[in-house]
């Protein structure tokens, strides 16, 4: 399934402003954007490395857990691009690790306007997450 098409998924089931995913490099400890709804603010080869919270790479890769931040105070908190994604009209975001046979394989990242998200579209994210697993797989 190519990313446009989970993107589709996504934008259906949960509803999304700016999605984005992101290529998990290991041996750079690095995040690379393999896709983006919005490639002018945020163009497809760009990466993160220093960029996020240190405690988001810690629970997003290591621990395979996803990351929720249901109004712009979290969101501040943990990307330096805050501004650039409150100019989109986003203020709530969800990150989820795609993961194949143990391993990380990126990120999805869904955003939206601040409070569009609750716990229960985390759990919906995260059904959507395998969907991306293939395509990810193609561009390690």
């Amino acid at each position: 399934m190519s990313l446009s098409t989970v993107e589709e998924r996504v934008r259906a089931e949960l509803g999304v402003r700016l999605f984005t995913v992101l290529a998990w490099i290991p041996e750079r400890r690095a995040l690379r954007r393999v896709h983006s709804s919005h490639p002018a603010e945020y163009p497809v080869g760009g990466e993160k490395t220093v960029e996020v919270a240190a405690g988001w790479l810690e629970r997003c890769i290591t621990a395979q857990e996803p990351y929720f931040g249901p109004g712009k105070a979290a969101v501040r908190e943990i990307f330096a691009d805050h501004e650039l994604i409150e100019s989109l009209g986003c203020g709530s975001i969800i990150n989820v690790p795609v993961v194949d046979g143990g391993r990380t394989l990126g990120v999805l990242n869904i955003l939206d306007a601040e409070g569009a998200y609750d716990e229960a579209s985390v759990r919906k994210a995260e059904s959507l997450a395998p969907l991306a697993v293939a395509a990810l797989k193609e561009e390690q």
